[in-house]
């Protein structure tokens, strides 16, 4: 089969979710009458009675006239009665009016609540789309599109359910329901109950936060054929969203499951970094936890126990299937507790009876999905699942798929020696941007950069990081013959960093005892702190650089202890990422052309160096 190297461009943003609030304002009250009926009929009566009396004075009077006069005020009398009369209780119009205001507000916020809707379901299927519709994304722009830095690497369907609205209805606080306007309030009830929330929507879960998965099916069955299709569209998402250098796929099964588990063998995620056999890379697929502890070793061995805090351990993240496996002889994946970046999906070991907060127990019965966790137990919906034919299918799609960058051994593509851009994964270096080149990276990767191919056509790379973050160290000489390509190696080393790691990251000092022409491109690189050549003709400048280097290493001392009392750079990293207002704080690379001849001149300069190995 031969391989094809894709290479990420910059992730293009998902549909934007609405958010915020959607206050509902209190439908209208009943207006509280001033007084009743016949309280303004009792008002009236003085008025008649004053008509009366003023009829019989004009009477004695005699003649038609008084009569006429007395007649017309006991009309009037009247008319202002049954005015009165009819205009008793709250006013009808007004009413009226305050219920076609409701109702027009009621229609605006029913409007509003069916677009959220919309975006609402547009962008959490497009975030987490079916797994039956995976196999269309390989193809796509969006195949590994998710790395470690991203809020949503690791995160994964698991079925579609009820959610609130994106944003959630605030209902009003209103007087006794016999005080409301009935239409009003009735309108009210149904408008929360049609869109406070909204339904088969997709449900996901980060698997960052829990180290042990349990997945049961009908009836806590153990390896259930449910439990197994919702672990394969796990998978499946995992293995199309995230490249095989940031998320390994292991598992472990025991003989009479294993069939069920042979499609994994085609994923690129499920091959060993750097094990080979005489059919390619090791496939990450056994019966036994014991050898699976042993062929992960390599890739666990520095690592820390489990934290949800985020990615901070070197390399990437580990999900293995638990299904059937012997478990004798495991301490790792059979024991209580977990691994840093390491989750669990177990389909076999019954859970405790108390989850602890770092487990979660998926449990199937009749279609639907309920979770329990520490925090309590929640029905989710529908449950996911994928079946064999369908996530072999997707896995065969991405068997010949590898990540453009470091690539090595016998998944180095064939064809041509490939040049810098092609090693660093930027294409074309007409086109590159910022943006692509200053990407989120793993921790693995940081400070680390190709600097030539080796005999067997893969990368040869260099890693500035302490060997305690799995790295070459930060210190090193470089040695050559004249002619040899020291200089030509440094521009392509400082090229390389500073085409994927930002300003924020990395500064440089650049040092060239004679003349100038090494380092001269790349005086204007935001990276670049300072620029210092032609020290041949002017020594006393090559002691104002050892007192301006050893500010900087002061300076850089005093920053961590009053930031927090920090040890490395590193811890001062991970307070950064978990919201701490600290500055950037770049790691500071000094490299020095023309090494040898700076000694002779001064050979005092090299106290510096040590100190600065120390």
């Amino acid at each position: 089969m031969s391989t094809v190297v894709i290479k990420r461009p910059p992730r293009r943003p998902a549909p934007e979710i609405p958010a915020g609030e959607l206050p509902v304002e209190a439908p209208p009250e009943i207006p509280v009458a001033t007084g009743g009926r016949w309280q303004q009929a009792l008002m009236v009566l003085p008025m008649l009675g004053g008509t009366v009396a003023m009829a019989m004075m004009f009477g004695r009077g005699g003649g038609a006239y008084s009569y006429v006069v007395g007649g017309m005020f006991g009309l009037s009398s009247v008319a202002m009665l049954m005015t009165s009369w009819g205009s008793a209780g709250p006013r009808k119009s007004e009413l009226m009016a305050a219920r076609r205001d409701y109702l027009r507000h009621l229609a605006t916020l029913r409007r509003r609540g069916r677009e959220t809707a919309g975006a609402q379901r547009a962008g959490l299927y497009y975030r987490h789309p079916d797994p039956g519709r995976l196999w269309s994304t390989v193809d796509s722009h969006r195949v590994w599109e998710r790395r470690p830095d991203d809020p949503d690497f690791a995160v994964v369907r698991v079925g579609v359910g009820p959610q609130t609205l994106a944003t959630p209805l605030i209902p009003p606080v209103t007087r006794p329901l016999e005080e409301l306007e009935p239409m009003t309030a009735g309108a009210l009830r149904r408008f929360l109950d049609a869109y406070a929330v909204v339904p088969d929507l997709p449900v996901a879960l980060s698997l960052r936060s829990f180290a042990r998965v349990f997945v049961r099916g009908p009836v806590g069955d153990a390896g259930s054929p449910a439990a197994q299709a919702l672990a394969r569209a796990v998978l499946t998402q995992l293995a199309v969203f995230h490249a095989p250098d940031e998320l390994l796929i292991a598992v472990c099964a025991g003989p009479e499951r294993r069939a069920c588990w042979e499609w994994v063998k085609w994923l690129p995620h499920a091959h060993h970094p750097s094990r080979t056999d005489a059919l390619g890379p090791v496939r990450l697929v056994t019966s036994s936890a014991a050898e699976l502890e042993r062929l992960l070793d390599e890739v666990l061995a520095s690592r820390s126990r489990f934290s949800p805090t985020g990615p901070a351990t070197d390399g990437p993240h580990v999900v293995v299937v638990l299904d059937g496996g012997d478990l004798t002889g495991a301490t790792d994946l059979a024991g209580d507790g977990g691994i840093d970046a390491v989750t669990l999906l177990d389909l076999d070991t019954p859970p405790p009876r108390l989850l602890d907060r770092y487990a979660l127990l998926l449990d199937l019965a009749d279609g639907r999905l309920h979770s329990h966790s520490a925090e309590g137990h929640a029905e989710v919906g529908t449950a996911d699942g994928l079946a064999l034919a369908d996530a072999e299918a997707v896995a065969r799609r991405l068997a010949p798929l590898r990540l453009a960058g470091p690539v090595r051994g016998p998944d180095a593509p064939p064809g041509a020696e490939p040049g810098l851009p092609e090693l660093l994964g930027i294409g074309d270096p007409q086109n590159f941007t910022a943006e692509q080149g200053w990407a989120p990276r793993a921790a693995r990767d940081r400070l680390r950069i190709p600097i030539g191919v080796g005999a067997d056509g893969g990368a040869v790379e260099l890693d500035l990081k302490e060997s305690a973050q799995d790295g070459m160290g930060p210190h090193g000489l470089l040695i050559g013959a004249t002619g040899s390509g020291k200089s030509e190696l440094l521009r392509t080393l400082v090229l390389g960093l500073a085409a994927t790691h930002s300003s924020e990251q990395l500064n440089f000092v650049l040092v060239d005892f004679k003349g100038g022409a090494t380092f001269a491109p790349f005086e204007r690189l935001p990276h670049t702190a300072a620029v210092i050549t032609n020290l041949a003709d002017a020594l006393p400048l090559v002691d104002r650089m050892v007192d301006a280097i050893n500010g900087e290493l002061m300076r850089r001392q005093e920053l961590l202890r009053r930031a927090g009392n920090f040890a490395s750079l590193r811890d001062y990293e991970r307070a950064r990422a978990a919201g701490s207002p600290l500055a950037p704080l770049p790691s500071l690379l000094l490299i020095c052309d023309e090494f040898s001849e700076l000694l002779s001149a001064k050979p005092d300069f090299i106290d510096l160096f040590v100190q600065i190995g120390r």
